[in-house]
């Protein structure tokens, strides 16, 4: 689906996004659980969650580096291409996260136990690096601070390696 739609700031959150109409929203099957894959005039690609905004509309979010690459700012209308993202964690899985797996049973199973959020999380974090090296070290740090933790569903501080806060 095309669309042209202007990009937004809320100010509470300091974010940026991209307004998905109503129509829009309704065409995709009306639901906000969906994350796509969008492709913003013609030329920068990204995959992102849709968020309700209100008065049946929505949002996905567009990061500054985003809009500084786009030339773009608040307010500036822009062509939207949207479809829906069918990869598994909406992002480029990191090849070093699928080699850990492959030798760390264990770790893969602590980590397909995880609520989607917290692995997509851990995908991310891996892949935000572009050397090898860190990235493999990223998975290895991660994975091991899962497997230490007591609770199946550890906080992000844990996984961090930055434990729980005090009660």
């Amino acid at each position: 689906m095309k669309i042209r739609t202007r990009i937004g700031h809320l100010p509470k959150l300091n974010l940026h996004y991209l307004e998905i109409p109503a129509r829009a929203i309704a065409a995709f099957g009306g639901t906000f659980s969906r994350r796509f894959e969008c492709r913003v005039n013609g030329k920068l690609r990204f995959q992102g969650g849709l968020v309700a905004l209100g008065g049946g509309k929505g949002y996905v979010s567009i990061s500054k580096a985003r809009m500084k690459e786009l030339g773009a700012k608040a307010g500036d209308t822009v062509s939207l291409e949207l479809s829906v993202d069918r990869s598994k964690f909406g992002m480029e899985y990191p090849e070093e996260l699928r080699a850990l797996f492959a030798q760390d049973p264990e770790g893969k199973k602590k980590f397909s136990g995880l609520p989607p959020s917290k692995q997509r999380y851990i995908v991310y974090y891996v892949g935000l690096v572009k050397s090898t090296h860190l990235r493999l070290e990223r998975a290895i740090f991660l994975i091991e601070n899962l497997k230490r933790s007591p609770v199946a569903n550890p906080s992000f501080r844990v996984i961090l390696g930055k434990g729980d806060r005090p009660t």
